[in-house]
Protein backbone atom coordinates (compact mmCIF):
# COMPACT_ATOMS: atom_id res chain seq x y z
CA UNK A 1 0.00 0.00 0.00
CA UNK A 2 1.25 3.70 -0.93
CA UNK A 3 3.09 5.04 1.90
CA UNK A 4 0.22 8.04 2.06
CA UNK A 5 -2.25 5.64 3.16
CA UNK A 6 0.35 3.52 4.99
CA UNK A 7 0.72 7.01 7.43
CA UNK A 8 -2.68 8.34 7.43
CA UNK A 9 -4.21 4.59 8.41
CA UNK A 10 -1.66 3.58 11.08
CA UNK A 11 -3.45 5.91 13.73
CA UNK A 12 -6.36 2.84 13.85
CA UNK A 13 -7.37 4.27 17.50
CA UNK A 14 -8.50 7.40 15.65
CA UNK A 15 -11.52 5.21 14.05
CA UNK A 16 -13.48 4.00 16.91
CA UNK A 17 -16.43 6.38 18.13
CA UNK A 18 -18.98 3.88 16.88
CA UNK A 19 -17.31 0.39 16.32
CA UNK A 20 -19.09 -2.97 16.93
CA UNK A 21 -18.26 -6.77 16.12
CA UNK A 22 -22.33 -7.54 16.80
CA UNK A 23 -24.63 -7.86 14.00
CA UNK A 24 -27.46 -6.09 12.68
CA UNK A 25 -30.98 -7.86 12.07
CA UNK A 26 -31.00 -6.41 8.35
CA UNK A 27 -27.41 -5.36 7.73
CA UNK A 28 -24.78 -2.86 8.62
CA UNK A 29 -24.08 0.14 10.35
CA UNK A 30 -21.12 2.35 8.09
CA UNK A 31 -18.85 4.77 9.59
CA UNK A 32 -17.45 7.92 7.94
CA UNK A 33 -14.86 8.87 10.32
CA UNK A 34 -12.77 11.85 10.92
CA UNK A 35 -9.46 11.88 11.35
CA UNK A 36 -9.59 12.68 15.11
CA UNK A 37 -11.68 9.92 16.84
CA UNK A 38 -9.55 8.94 19.90
CA UNK A 39 -11.63 6.52 21.56
CA UNK A 40 -10.16 2.90 21.91
CA UNK A 41 -11.72 0.27 19.21
CA UNK A 42 -14.03 -1.65 21.73
CA UNK A 43 -14.86 0.80 23.87
CA UNK A 44 -17.90 2.40 22.57
CA UNK A 45 -20.17 -0.18 21.27
CA UNK A 46 -24.16 0.11 19.94
CA UNK A 47 -25.21 -2.96 21.54
CA UNK A 48 -28.16 -3.63 18.41
CA UNK A 49 -25.43 -3.76 15.80
CA UNK A 50 -24.57 -5.93 13.75
CA UNK A 51 -21.04 -5.47 12.08
CA UNK A 52 -19.26 -2.00 11.07
CA UNK A 53 -17.52 -0.88 7.88
CA UNK A 54 -15.52 2.08 8.03
CA UNK A 55 -14.88 4.19 4.76
CA UNK A 56 -12.78 7.54 5.40
CA UNK A 57 -11.11 9.73 3.36
CA UNK A 58 -7.23 9.86 2.70
CA UNK A 59 -6.86 13.68 3.41
CA UNK A 60 -8.19 16.22 5.41
CA UNK A 61 -11.95 17.49 3.67
CA UNK A 62 -13.16 19.78 6.21
CA UNK A 63 -15.60 22.21 4.85
CA UNK A 64 -16.38 19.94 2.34
CA UNK A 65 -19.92 19.77 3.23
CA UNK A 66 -22.23 17.63 0.79
CA UNK A 67 -19.36 17.31 -2.52
CA UNK A 68 -18.19 14.16 -4.03
CA UNK A 69 -15.91 16.58 -6.51
CA UNK A 70 -15.69 16.31 -10.44
CA UNK A 71 -15.05 12.78 -10.53
CA UNK A 72 -14.52 12.64 -14.22
CA UNK A 73 -11.25 14.53 -13.33
CA UNK A 74 -10.27 13.55 -10.12
CA UNK A 75 -10.72 9.93 -10.95
CA UNK A 76 -11.09 8.83 -7.08
CA UNK A 77 -9.42 5.67 -5.97
CA UNK A 78 -10.07 3.33 -3.39
CA UNK A 79 -7.98 1.03 -1.18
CA UNK A 80 -8.60 -1.60 1.07
CA UNK A 81 -6.92 -1.43 4.67
CA UNK A 82 -6.55 -2.61 8.03
CA UNK A 83 -7.81 -1.50 11.12
CA UNK A 84 -8.59 -3.78 14.25
CA UNK A 85 -11.18 -5.33 15.51
CA UNK A 86 -12.73 -3.77 12.21
CA UNK A 87 -14.20 -6.30 9.62
CA UNK A 88 -13.85 -3.76 6.74
CA UNK A 89 -11.90 -0.65 6.16
CA UNK A 90 -11.61 1.37 3.29
CA UNK A 91 -9.52 4.72 2.36
CA UNK A 92 -11.26 6.82 -0.40
CA UNK A 93 -9.47 9.30 -2.31
CA UNK A 94 -12.28 11.80 -2.25
CA UNK A 95 -14.52 13.94 0.83
CA UNK A 96 -16.78 12.30 3.19
CA UNK A 97 -20.07 12.55 1.01
CA UNK A 98 -18.40 10.59 -1.69
CA UNK A 99 -17.46 7.57 0.89
CA UNK A 100 -21.23 7.86 1.42
CA UNK A 101 -21.81 7.56 -1.80
CA UNK A 102 -19.40 4.69 -2.85
CA UNK A 103 -21.02 3.18 -0.08
CA UNK A 104 -24.24 3.12 -0.75
CA UNK A 105 -24.35 2.36 -4.10
CA UNK A 106 -22.55 -0.80 -3.71
CA UNK A 107 -18.41 -0.06 -4.29
CA UNK A 108 -17.87 -1.42 -1.31
CA UNK A 109 -19.55 -4.80 -1.40
CA UNK A 110 -21.98 -4.22 1.29
CA UNK A 111 -24.95 -2.50 1.73
CA UNK A 112 -25.85 -0.76 4.89
CA UNK A 113 -28.74 0.33 7.21
CA UNK A 114 -27.22 3.54 8.88
CA UNK A 115 -24.19 5.85 8.44
CA UNK A 116 -22.58 7.63 11.53
CA UNK A 117 -20.00 10.43 10.50
CA UNK A 118 -17.64 12.36 13.16
CA UNK A 119 -16.55 12.59 15.65
CA UNK A 120 -15.69 16.07 13.93
CA UNK A 121 -13.10 18.44 15.90
CA UNK A 122 -15.50 21.29 16.43
CA UNK A 123 -19.10 21.95 16.72
CA UNK A 124 -21.00 22.34 13.42
CA UNK A 125 -23.65 24.03 14.79
CA UNK A 126 -25.73 27.42 13.31
CA UNK A 127 -24.64 28.37 9.59
CA UNK A 128 -22.01 26.03 9.76
CA UNK A 129 -23.78 23.07 8.54
CA UNK A 130 -24.53 24.13 5.08
CA UNK A 131 -19.83 23.66 5.24
CA UNK A 132 -19.77 20.57 7.47
CA UNK A 133 -18.26 17.69 5.79
CA UNK A 134 -19.11 15.66 9.00
CA UNK A 135 -23.27 16.55 8.16
CA UNK A 136 -22.45 16.50 4.06
CA UNK A 137 -21.99 13.03 4.59
CA UNK A 138 -25.75 12.31 6.63
CA UNK A 139 -27.18 13.87 3.87
CA UNK A 140 -25.79 11.78 1.72
CA UNK A 141 -26.83 9.10 3.24
CA UNK A 142 -30.78 9.91 3.35
CA UNK A 143 -30.33 11.10 -0.20
CA UNK A 144 -29.91 6.86 -0.34
CA UNK A 145 -32.61 6.22 1.79
CA UNK A 146 -30.27 5.53 5.09
CA UNK A 147 -30.56 7.66 8.41
CA UNK A 148 -27.38 9.31 8.77
CA UNK A 149 -26.05 10.73 12.40
CA UNK A 150 -23.26 13.18 12.09
CA UNK A 151 -21.04 13.53 15.54
CA UNK A 152 -19.35 16.87 16.40
CA UNK A 153 -17.54 18.22 19.39
CA UNK A 154 -16.33 21.35 20.76
CA UNK A 155 -12.81 22.44 20.45
CA UNK A 156 -11.15 25.37 22.69
CA UNK A 157 -11.83 28.65 21.55
CA UNK A 158 -15.11 26.88 20.12
CA UNK A 159 -13.07 26.85 16.36
CA UNK A 160 -14.08 28.42 13.15
CA UNK A 161 -17.24 27.98 10.92
CA UNK A 162 -17.17 24.32 12.82
CA UNK A 163 -12.85 23.52 12.46
CA UNK A 164 -11.17 22.85 14.88
CA UNK A 165 -7.09 23.55 14.17
CA UNK A 166 -4.57 20.67 14.92
CA UNK A 167 -3.08 22.79 18.25
CA UNK A 168 -6.49 22.19 20.16
CA UNK A 169 -6.67 18.24 19.66
CA UNK A 170 -4.62 17.67 22.48
CA UNK A 171 -7.46 18.37 24.85
CA UNK A 172 -10.28 16.96 23.24
CA UNK A 173 -12.23 14.80 25.38
CA UNK A 174 -13.46 12.50 22.85
CA UNK A 175 -14.95 10.11 25.56
CA UNK A 176 -17.56 12.12 25.83
CA UNK A 177 -18.83 13.00 21.96
CA UNK A 178 -18.41 8.81 21.66
CA UNK A 179 -20.38 7.60 24.97
CA UNK A 180 -23.30 10.39 23.45
CA UNK A 181 -23.06 9.25 20.00
CA UNK A 182 -23.08 5.63 20.86
CA UNK A 183 -25.97 6.01 23.29
CA UNK A 184 -28.11 7.73 20.17
CA UNK A 185 -26.89 5.54 17.66
CA UNK A 186 -28.26 2.45 19.73
CA UNK A 187 -31.47 3.98 20.08
CA UNK A 188 -32.05 4.44 16.62
CA UNK A 189 -30.75 0.92 15.75
CA UNK A 190 -33.69 -0.20 18.45
CA UNK A 191 -36.19 1.67 17.08
CA UNK A 192 -35.63 3.31 13.59
CA UNK A 193 -37.41 6.64 12.30
CA UNK A 194 -39.85 5.50 9.80
CA UNK A 195 -38.34 7.79 7.40
CA UNK A 196 -34.61 8.40 6.18
CA UNK A 197 -33.51 11.40 8.65
CA UNK A 198 -30.35 13.09 9.61
CA UNK A 199 -29.56 13.65 13.04
CA UNK A 200 -26.85 16.46 13.54
CA UNK A 201 -24.92 15.95 17.45
CA UNK A 202 -23.08 18.62 19.14
CA UNK A 203 -20.85 17.49 22.21
CA UNK A 204 -19.62 20.01 24.70
CA UNK A 205 -15.57 19.25 25.86
CA UNK A 206 -16.16 17.91 29.21
CA UNK A 207 -16.43 14.69 30.99
CA UNK A 208 -19.85 13.26 30.66
CA UNK A 209 -20.62 14.03 34.24
CA UNK A 210 -19.91 17.38 34.13
CA UNK A 211 -22.50 17.86 31.25
CA UNK A 212 -25.86 19.35 32.24
CA UNK A 213 -27.96 17.10 29.85
CA UNK A 214 -28.79 16.71 26.48
CA UNK A 215 -31.62 18.85 24.18
CA UNK A 216 -33.83 19.29 20.88
CA UNK A 217 -32.40 22.07 19.98
CA UNK A 218 -33.06 24.80 16.16
CA UNK A 219 -30.54 25.48 14.27
CA UNK A 220 -28.98 28.82 15.06
CA UNK A 221 -29.05 31.41 12.75
CA UNK A 222 -24.58 32.07 13.08
CA UNK A 223 -22.21 30.01 14.34
CA UNK A 224 -20.89 30.20 17.66
CA UNK A 225 -17.51 32.20 15.82
CA UNK A 226 -17.68 33.22 12.26
CA UNK A 227 -15.41 35.01 9.90
CA UNK A 228 -15.24 38.77 10.58
CA UNK A 229 -13.97 40.19 7.59
CA UNK A 230 -11.31 39.34 4.80
CA UNK A 231 -8.71 41.09 2.74
CA UNK A 232 -6.63 40.09 -0.19
CA UNK A 233 -2.81 40.38 0.42
CA UNK A 234 0.12 40.34 -2.24
CA UNK A 235 1.97 37.45 -2.70
CA UNK A 236 5.56 37.54 -2.58
CA UNK A 237 7.40 37.05 -5.97
CA UNK A 238 4.44 36.51 -7.49
CA UNK A 239 2.82 39.36 -9.72
CA UNK A 240 -0.99 39.34 -9.53
CA UNK A 241 -1.45 37.01 -6.88
CA UNK A 242 -2.80 36.65 -3.65
CA UNK A 243 -3.70 35.52 -0.05
CA UNK A 244 -6.56 36.20 1.72
CA UNK A 245 -5.98 37.56 5.03
CA UNK A 246 -9.05 36.85 7.07
CA UNK A 247 -10.61 37.65 10.51
CA UNK A 248 -12.46 35.94 13.07
CA UNK A 249 -15.05 37.42 15.69
CA UNK A 250 -15.21 36.18 18.75
CA UNK A 251 -17.69 33.50 20.25
CA UNK A 252 -21.38 34.87 20.43
CA UNK A 253 -23.95 33.66 23.10
CA UNK A 254 -26.97 32.49 21.31
CA UNK A 255 -30.49 31.46 23.18
CA UNK A 256 -30.04 27.81 24.72
CA UNK A 257 -33.08 26.28 22.43
CA UNK A 258 -30.34 26.84 19.76
CA UNK A 259 -27.67 24.48 18.61
CA UNK A 260 -25.42 26.84 19.36
CA UNK A 261 -26.48 27.87 23.10
CA UNK A 262 -27.34 24.57 24.01
CA UNK A 263 -23.53 23.34 23.67
CA UNK A 264 -22.11 26.98 25.04
CA UNK A 265 -24.30 25.99 28.21
CA UNK A 266 -23.26 22.22 28.52
CA UNK A 267 -25.70 20.95 27.30
CA UNK A 268 -25.35 18.08 24.19
CA UNK A 269 -27.18 19.32 21.42
CA UNK A 270 -29.34 16.96 19.22
CA UNK A 271 -30.81 18.31 15.77
CA UNK A 272 -33.03 16.76 13.46
CA UNK A 273 -32.13 18.02 10.32
CA UNK A 274 -35.12 18.58 7.42
CA UNK A 275 -34.67 18.29 3.69
CA UNK A 276 -34.40 21.13 1.27
CA UNK A 277 -37.85 22.06 0.21
CA UNK A 278 -38.90 24.45 -2.31
CA UNK A 279 -39.79 27.69 -0.43
CA UNK A 280 -43.62 29.87 -1.40
CA UNK A 281 -42.62 33.50 -1.79
CA UNK A 282 -45.27 36.26 -2.09
CA UNK A 283 -43.43 39.06 -3.66
CA UNK A 284 -42.35 37.79 -6.97
CA UNK A 285 -44.44 39.33 -9.20
CA UNK A 286 -42.15 41.40 -11.27
CA UNK A 287 -39.24 38.89 -11.24
CA UNK A 288 -42.45 36.26 -12.44
CA UNK A 289 -43.27 39.09 -15.15
CA UNK A 290 -39.71 38.70 -16.16
CA UNK A 291 -39.94 35.20 -16.91
CA UNK A 292 -42.76 35.14 -18.29
CA UNK A 293 -41.69 37.90 -20.84
CA UNK A 294 -38.98 35.79 -22.12
CA UNK A 295 -41.70 32.65 -23.58
CA UNK A 296 -43.76 35.24 -24.93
Amino acid sequence: MPSRYTKKWRCSDRFASFPTNKLLASGKLCIHPSQNTKSTITEYTPTKARTTTIAAPDQEYSGAGAAIGALHISRPEVHQVNIDKIEKSWSVSGPPALCVMYATRGVLEDSFDLVVSGINPGSNVGNSIYHSGTIGAAFTARNAGITGVAVSQAVTGWGIEGQGIEEVLKNQIWETAAEVARTAVSAIISDPPKEPAVLNINVPNKPLDELKGWRYTEVAKNSTRSMKGAKLAPKPGHENSYRVEMSWGDPVTQPIETDVGAVMNDYASLTWVNSFEAASLSDTKTFDQSLDSLFD
